[in-house]
């Protein structure tokens, strides 16, 4: 095998696609600091129970584990950043007003999300923590469906679900809640018939509602449909308020949609959730949601809501950007020379410097003009090249 070979699902990054996806993480950043987010730098590996404190056992999967050299303890590589912000709020900031934290960077996963995914997505995301009310939601959900419009994706599908409404529905059935991460499965993945199976001795009403979760989803109008169907019950009244009044607050934004069992993300999330789709992409580009019990686990419960998307993937959708204009010079210690071109730079232009013998082979750039000597000899100009 070539020694230059990387694994499965592993791939440099080349530097048109590099440049798309620097500028899309500059965007979105300015853009974060605009809402005023500060931005945080977790690092990549941390010890493996503060890592997966409060993750759900999808993140445990998905992430590479090792043995420190130094302590004998067992390290594992960040699969999500989620909750490394989570713990910035909760130890080292321990603020106790309301707190927006921004952050980017490299996460790593054991398997890829998708068939051609990569398994070390480029993650940018903003968290708000301290406010349980809708506002926060609403603020991030905004946020998210913004960072796409600045990338360039006009055409956005937004999918709005909630925690709230299977947890009610089977809090009071002792062999419903035995089965909780069995039925999550179920629903996630739409199974009508396991979920028939799975209900079977259940209460009436329980397994009533359960198996109509994975027909309830459509337009706004699913809302109305699933008042009708589920069980007058005061948590699911207030969950199915709340998803209304997300729904409404973008509806002039993105086409709108309600889905009661796409419940990705269920384990450690603990009320509305959303996730984003753009044209070209089957899988969510986006996904957030609030998560209120993760800061718990570091031992001060917090309020939270945020949302992530994976800058890689992003990108990949993204036409290949036009080449940059830019002016092709000499090499020289002329100080004349040295002059002219620090006089471009700082005024924005690309001015790059050929080395002697050798060609420019340029992916980014087109030199459609030269730094040459006037007919004089004595004045740096530049001229057109055809």
């Amino acid at each position: 095998m070539p020694n230059w070979l990387l694994p499965e699902n592993i791939a440099d990054v080349l530097p048109s696609e590099a440049r798309k996806i620097e500028e899309l993480r500059r965007l979105m950043l300015d853009n974060f600091r605009l809402y005023g987010y500060e931005l945080v730098m977790p690092p990549l590996l941390e010890y493996l129970e503060s890592l997966l404190t409060g993750a759900g056992e999808d993140t445990d999967l998905r992430t590479f584990k090792l043995v420190d050299q130094l302590s004998g303890r067992m390290l594992g590589l960040r699969a999500d950043m989620t909750t490394q912000v989570a713990r910035i709020d909760a130890h080292l900031l321990n603020r106790s007003s309301v707190t927006r934290l921004c952050y980017a960077g490299s996460v790593l996963h054991t398997r890829p999300s998708g068939l051609h995914a990569t398994r070390e997505p480029l993650q940018i995301g903003a968290e708000i923590y301290g406010h349980a009310g809708l506002e926060a939601d609403a603020e991030i959900q905004e946020l998210a469906l913004a960072s796409l419009a600045l990338a360039g994706f006009p055409e956005v599908r937004l999918d709005l679900t909630h925690v709230g409404v299977l947890r009610a529905i089977i809090e009071g059935d002792a062999a419903a809640l035995k089965d909780e991460a069995r039925l999550y499965l179920a629903l996630r993945a739409k199974d009508v018939p396991d979920l028939q199976e799975l209900t079977k001795d259940y209460a009436p009403t329980v397994r009533d509602a359960l198996l109509a979760l994975p027909n309830l989803y459509g337009g706004i109008d699913v809302l109305k449909k699933a008042r009708e169907t589920l069980p007058d019950l005061p948590a699911i009244s207030k969950a199915l308020a709340e998803l209304a009044a997300l729904a409404a607050s973008a509806i002039d934004r993105a086409e709108v949609a309600i889905d009661l069992a796409d419940l990705r993300g269920y384990q450690y999330e603990s009320g509305a959730m959303f996730a984003l789709y753009v044209p070209g992409l089957p899988n969510a580009v986006a996904r957030g949601g609030r998560y209120d019990h993760v800061g718990e686990a570091f031992g001060r419960a917090r309020p939270a809501t945020g949302f992530s998307l994976d800058l890689r993937e992003l990108a990949r959708l993204l036409p290949t950007a036009e080449r940059k204009h830019s002016i092709r010079a000499p090499w020289g210690n002329a100080p004349e020379l040295k002059e002219k071109i620090a006089e471009l730079r700082k005024s924005g232009e690309v001015v790059i410097q050929s080395m002697p013998g050798h060609d420019s082979e340029l992916d980014e750039f087109e030199c459609d003009r030269a730094l040459v000597l006037d007919d004089n000899g004595s004045n740096w100009i530049l001229k057109n090249l055809g």
